[in-house]
């Protein structure tokens, strides 16, 4: 007998083997067919589903879910257009805290909505005492008062209290490390609304180090929400790539630099496993500090910068492949790709490892003549498309009218033979995965203007980004990624059909509910 059986339905499978039915059984979590194989079997439960249309489940292939959780609860300046109002609402927030000393962090932090950075000086004018911590929504830089400024080294840099990338990460270590307890109601918030939108796994793209770890035992936080039964949806982990340390393995092992006891991508169980190696190579667009080998429209010759030097930083690469990590390279800009692409090429010559299935993380400004460089190393292309549709604006402007095409590929990677790969950077911007097909498809701002026309993709390619290529892109793809036998049954069902709706109204379409292990995670159909 099955669990259940939904029926009534129209299923994209996106299973070329059967792309369409009208029926799927589910039996202890589990997909045991499709259409006549299941439609004569008794079930426990029949869902008519009334013709809504149902997919795999979303699968965001680079989050930050803690981030997400602490940024919902952390005072937010977001919106705020005048230096004046955000140091009265930044004001506001420190007479609430509590204690002269303690720290203040302030979200939603963008100086492009200002026309410049903050100062430490204006924030001294209402820090009260406190130690102000100002995050830049693109998390590559973040804004202090003179309280944190004088804890930190001489040699740290900062401009008025601006500091950006590595810089940036002598403030976060200044501050003791948040408490697994706290991660973990971050984690399930942020997990929760992934469900709301259709996501029933993700990759959370860096735990533990880098640029956006919040403690060195941040696992365990993801390890609690596992044992309480509280991690709302499947997640793979990246560990930073700073946290490998000097390994005393065997020689013929060949492995320099690990994780303690060798771990590496691939431990762990459906629902909580470690993933690839984030390796940070450079900055951000939003921050102006993606590395680029031509500068920053009207920016007098600034090119952005790169995370460390570039031999140590093409070594990290190395090591971890040689150390059997799948390796996740963030790189938006083209020189980061560059670097990326020409260590990536440089560990498969020591040691070929054909299906390694290493990512180049955003992979935001590509030229053409690094194309047939990814197809050639295999390399998915894990790409953020709301970034154009909310920011496209301002990223067409500082890259100029030669390059805005390049950015956040679509079609161009496609027609290489590259894997393009959906996700979205959340917080950083919007997640839904709906909006981000959408934008895949027309490839228009919120303000519609076009960028980049020529890289959109079919509406079937979109949705594939976010399920094959998902489960692909995180070794996942013998279990998920599409509604077939023996795969997970992990799905959505929408309201309406992307295929036959205006493309203008992808992003508008209701979730009905989320399927994980075939529990209903909306109850949107009584039990």
């Amino acid at each position: 007998m099955l669990c259940t059986r939904l029926t009534n339905a129209n299923i994209l499978t996106m299973d070329p083997a059967h792309p369409v039915a009208r029926d799927l059984g589910i039996w202890r979590g589990r997909i045991v067919g499709l259409d006549e194989a299941v439609t004569s079997l008794p079930a426990r439960e029949v869902v008519d589903l009334q013709g809504a249309t149902v997919l795999p489940g979303f699968i965001d292939s680079h989050v930050h879910l803690s981030w997400t959780g602490l940024k919902a609860r952390t005072p937010s300046i977001a919106g705020l257009t005048r230096i004046d109002d955000v140091l009265a609402a930044i004001d506001g927030a420190v007479s609430r805290s509590r204690g002269a000393g303690a720290w203040v962090s302030i979200g939603g932090y963008d100086q492009r909505a200002l026309g410049r950075h903050l100062t430490a000086a204006e924030l001294d004018t209402v820090s009260r005492g406190r130690r102000l911590f100002l995050m830049h929504d693109s998390g590559h830089a973040c804004v202090v008062n003179s309280a944190v400024l004088a804890m930190l080294p001489a040699d740290v840099p900062h401009q008025d209290g601006l500091l950006v990338e590595s810089a940036m990460g002598a403030v976060r270590r200044l501050r003791l490390p948040y408490s697994q307890a706290d991660l973990a109601d971050a984690i399930e918030h942020a997990g929760r609304a992934c469900l709301a939108e259709g996501i029933t796994a993700c990759a959370e793209a860096g735990i533990g180090g880098g640029l956006l770890g919040h403690s060195a035992v941040e696992l365990g936080a993801y390890q609690l929400l596992r044992d309480e039964g509280r991690l709302p949806l499947r997640v793979q982990l990246m560990p930073g790539g700073d946290t490998l340390k000097p390994a005393a393995a065997h020689e013929h092992d060949g492995i320099p630099r690990a994780l303690d006891l060798g771990l590496r991508t691939g431990f762990g169980d459906d629902w909580l496993s470690i993933g690839a190696l984030k390796i940070y190579t450079d900055g951000g667009m939003m921050a102006r500090t993606a590395a680029l080998t031509e500068p920053y429209e009207g920016m007098d010759g600034h090119t952005g910068q790169l995370q460390d030097d570039p031999e140590r930083l093409a070594g990290l690469i190395v090591d971890g492949h040689l150390g059997g990590w799948q390796l996740a390279v963030h790189a938006i800009g083209d020189r980061a790709a560059d670097l990326a692409l020409d260590a990536l090429e440089r560990a498969q010559r020591l040691r070929p490892r054909p299906g390694a299935r290493h990512r180049i993380e955003h992979a935001g400004l590509i030229r053409p003549d690094q194309l047939p460089r990814f197809a050639h190393l295999g390399v998915s292309a894990v790409v953020q498309p709301n970034f154009l549709r909310y920011f496209g604006d301002d990223y067409a402007a500082v890259m100029g009218e030669r390059r805005a095409p390049w950015m956040y590929r679509g079609r161009g990677f496609l027609d290489h033979g590259v894997t393009l790969v959906g996700s979205s950077d959340r917080p950083v911007t919007d997640g839904s995965p709906l909006r981000a097909v959408q934008f895949m498809v027309e490839r228009a701002s919120t303000s519609g203007a076009l960028i980049g026309p020529d890289e959109a993709v079919t509406v079937e390619e979109a949705l594939y980004a976010y399920t094959v290529a998902g489960a692909y892109a995180c070794h996942w793809d013998d279990s998920a990624g599409s509604l077939t036998a023996g795969k997970r049954a992990d799905l959505v069902v929408l309201g309406d059909d992307p295929r036959r709706v205006e493309a203008s109204r992808i992003g508008d379409i209701e979730v009905v509910t989320t399927l994980v292990d075939g529990r209903d995670t909306k109850e949107a159909w009584a039990k």
